[in-house]
């Protein structure tokens, strides 16, 4: 299968830090699709096309169980080196796939090569876009945000069937168990939900008995971007691995602790724990 050029999408510690391990190859790597563990998580490396495949595959055949899709990037990776109970979360997953520079960076001080940037912003388009005759469920962001994310990919992803949404303020139970009901009523093929991390993976570990989906995605600021609250960095930009400057040049007061604490300590942490 040719690889798909992502780039190209243009979609709409509170507990110590615990010791990590540095970036290595799984006994799994001994598969065509090599699982390598960057900084206490395994993640699926594998080419953007790949990615895609892997997906469709886990909607055509989910043997009765929800399957969980993550995106994992350097603040992902700093929350689940200081949250052990986050990072086994996140290893348990079915799919963690690689998200940004700053993840090839320390794979690569440790002689892996990760095969493609996989994010969730580009990759989940190309899914919809690639993939006719299923239904996808919107779970997140705010009631305005989701039902305007919701419009704009019913419009440009017209093969896949926009099987309902609903608002990201699930944080009850009971408003949970209403959402989960209206999720499962509607019989999506996956659900996409859009709370940022950690809060959409442990929402989707804590209720996947619950949900009658084949496949789960964490999606972080898919919607926003979606319901144009934000906007893409300039295709060069992205290219070169920063669109992270972008973010924090739109968004300074969220991002600025995220980027310019986290990044440092990001590659800190990758240094220290290179073979």
């Amino acid at each position: 299968m040719n690889d798909l050029n992502l780039t190209a999408i243009d979609p709409f510690q509170t507990t110590p830090p615990v010791p990590v391990v540095a970036a290595q190859r799984t006994p799994e790597s001994r598969n065509p699709d090599e699982t390598v563990r960057v900084l206490g998580v395994d993640f699926t490396n594998v080419t953007p096309a790949r990615a895609v495949q892997l997906v469709r595959e886990m909607t055509e055949d989910s043997c009765g169980q929800m399957r969980s899709v993550f995106f994992a990037n350097a603040h992902t990776l700093n929350l689940a080196a200081a949250d052990s109970e986050y990072r086994e979360l996140l290893r348990a997953a079915s799919h963690v796939f690689g998200d940004g520079t700053g993840v090839r960076w320390a794979a690569r001080m440790n002689g892996v090569h990760m095969r493609g940037n996989l994010n969730g912003t580009d990759l989940v388009p190309h899914l919809l876009a690639s993939t006719p005759g299923r239904r996808y469920f919107l779970l997140g962001a705010d009631a305005a945000t989701i039902r305007r994310a919701a419009a704009a990919a019913e419009s440009r992803f017209p093969n896949w069937t926009q099987a309902g949404f609903h608002h990201g303020y699930v944080h009850e139970r009971r408003l949970s168990t209403r959402a989960i009901r209206k999720i499962n009523a509607a019989q999506p093929d996956v659900l996409l939900v859009g709370m940022g991390n950690p809060h959409q993976e442990r929402w989707i570990c804590r209720h996947r008995s619950e949900l009658c989906v084949p496949v789960c995605m964490g999606v972080g600021g898919l919607f926003d971007f979606w319901a144009n609250n934000v906007s893409r960095a300039p295709r060069w930009l992205r290219r070169l691995g920063h669109e992270w400057v972008w973010r924090l040049v739109q968004q300074p007061g969220g991002k600025a602790r995220r980027y310019l604490l986290g990044n440092p300590l990001f590659l800190a942490r990758a240094w220290l724990n290179r073979k």
